[in-house]
């Protein structure tokens, strides 16, 4: 009188789910390079500790009430750990039917369902690991009518309020198209795998019957496009492996959610470190560049360094770092791209401060900025709307936030830099200078009739530009405290490092989801 029959079929179909689609469907993917998504996920989680949810959901065939024949569902979901940590994971299974729709309710579909669900209950992180372009027009033979989009599933609504509340990641891992695509919009932080996958609205057969122009899918949606031109995914990855461990990574700077501090993790090295090379890494000529990525490197601690949208936006760099061990965003211009913050650099720096306000990240901003792009071009790409979303976004902050004036910081640009709405808190190095223009183009335009009036109109322009240096040296700005210090390059890790360490509690004291409605994706 015992259930062992019932215990050995539950056995038997979990072995038929774990087949995926098949011997033949399995190899298919892995001559394209690609991995099945349970292989992703044994890949991404710590070993042994993934819970498989609804493993026996698919669809069956009872020939005289026996089961016949079985097709999983094409989705993979469950619970699992990353460096300990519970994680939400679900994914696509491309070896069957491309990982489109299972024709069931959101519940267990690759349209969120339970696996988001499971994330905003039990708050902890969610990873989207996607590889499929959703439903397909056969939906209205197989229904006999068709539906509204949406119809049978959610709208997001879910996807949207977990922004605010628990870190969500989306892999962009095959070809994603349709409401797949537009879930992995509604992430913290995208990445994807160059030539192996792309994101689109609509995929090539569509853009050609629309438009008559034959594109492979790269073209329109890989790498070079979603990443670098458009910024529509945030990272990208060489293979699939690399691209989980990335993943892995960046939740290693996240909290499990809002109303947690993100992990602490002593590296080892030294707060009072003070790199020789800082004091004169800047040159004396402002016109010559320098390597912000190792300035940055030789404050923060060594190592620590995850670089997001490195390929997007490149006047601006945005990483995630460690402070004696504590978790910080940086935002720092980049001189050997101009450091001047077009459109692209002023969206990447307005979502950037976004995630790290969503998820108690204080900010440090190393500054060298002549301003705001101008000209036709950037003007029609509506560069001032832009550029007053990043300082809209910067006033709305919780978090502390830190300003080094490592060299520029003029104009709207330079303000949107400098915490206004909190302490306001500003450290210079003597290379730094700021003001609403630049002295060199200020001029010209301020004084115009003096120095047109003038008998040598360029030794007056000369003599007014010498006139106006001299008083904006760093030092007088220090002595009447229109700058909160004024410190020795090699200072800054220590300096910092100690109002990080202080800022602990205050941070602990503000916890939770921010009054806005979460990062805006």
């Amino acid at each position: 009188m015992s259930w062992r029959a019932e215990a050995d079929e539950i056995r038997r179909r979990r072995e038929l789910a774990r087949a995926c689609g098949g011997e033949t469907s399995v190899a298919r993917q892995h001559a394209a390079g690609k991995l099945t998504v349970r292989e992703r996920i044994d890949k991404l989680l710590d070993a042994g500790s993934f819970q498989e949810v609804g493993q026996l959901a698919g669809r069956a065939v009872y020939t005289e009430g026996k089961l016949t024949g079985f097709e999983p569902a094409p989705y993979v979901m469950g619970l699992g750990c990353i460096s300990d940590r519970p994680v939400a994971v679900g994914g696509e299974d491309y070896t069957i039917r491309a990982g489109t729709g299972f024709g069931s309710d959101r519940r267990k579909g690759g349209q969120g369902g339970f696996v988001e669900d499971l994330a905003f209950h039990y708050r902890i992180p969610l990873v989207n690991l996607i590889d499929g372009t959703g439903g397909t027009v056969n939906t209205v033979k197989r229904k006999g009518y068709s539906v509204t989009p949406g119809y049978g599933q959610d709208g997001f609504e879910r996807s949207v309020s977990l922004m605010g509340m628990v870190p969500v990641v989306s892999a962009v891992m095959g070809t994603v198209a349709g409401g797949p695509a537009g879930r992995a919009m509604l992430a913290h932080w995208t990445v994807m795998v160059r030539d192996s996958s792309q994101i689109f609205a609509a995929g090539p057969p569509v853009v050609e019957r629309a438009f008559g122009v034959k594109l492979h899918k790269n073209d329109l949606g890989g790498a070079k496009i979603a990443a670098d031109t458009a910024g529509t995914i945030d990272n990208v990855a060489p293979d699939e492996e690399t691209c989980l461990a990335q993943i892995r990574r960046f939740l290693s700077y996240m909290p499990q959610n809002a109303w947690e501090l993100p992990p602490v993790l002593m590296s080892g090295d030294p707060v009072d470190r003070c790199e020789d090379a800082l004091v004169d890494i800047v040159p004396r000529s402002e016109r010559q560049a320098y390597n912000m990525k190792k300035l940055v490197g030789m404050v923060v601690d060594r190592g620590s360094e995850f670089e997001i949208q490195p390929g997007f936006g490149r006047a601006v760099i945005t990483m995630l770092a460690r402070m004696n061990g504590k978790v910080v965003g940086v935002v720092a211009n980049n001189p050997m791209f101009g450091g001047i913050v077009d459109v692209k650099a002023a969206r990447k720096q307005t979502h950037f401060i976004d995630l790290c306000d969503a998820f108690n990240i204080p900010l440090i901003f190393f500054v060298d900025v002549p301003g705001l792009l101008i000209g036709v071009e950037s003007e029609s790409e509506a560069i001032m709307r832009f550029g007053i979303q990043q300082r809209y976004v910067l006033a709305q902050a919780t978090v502390p936030i830190y300003t080094v004036l490592v060299r520029k910081c003029f104009g709207v640009a330079g303000g949107s830099v400098i915490d206004r709405s909190g302490l306001n808190f500003k450290i210079a190095w003597p290379s730094a200078s700021w003001g609403s223009l630049p002295i060199e183009g200020g001029v010209k335009a301020a004084y115009r009739a003096d120095i047109q009036g003038a008998a040598d109109p360029a030794a007056r322009e000369a003599e007014i530009e010498a006139e106006l240096r001299a008083l904006s040296s760093p030092f007088r700005t220090a002595e009447a405290f229109a700058v909160e210090d004024l410190i020795d390059p090699r200072e800054t890790r220590p300096y910092l490092c100690q109002f990080i360490d202080a800022a602990q509690g205050r941070l602990r004291t503000t916890l939770g989801p921010k009054l806005r409605a979460g990062v805006r994706p």
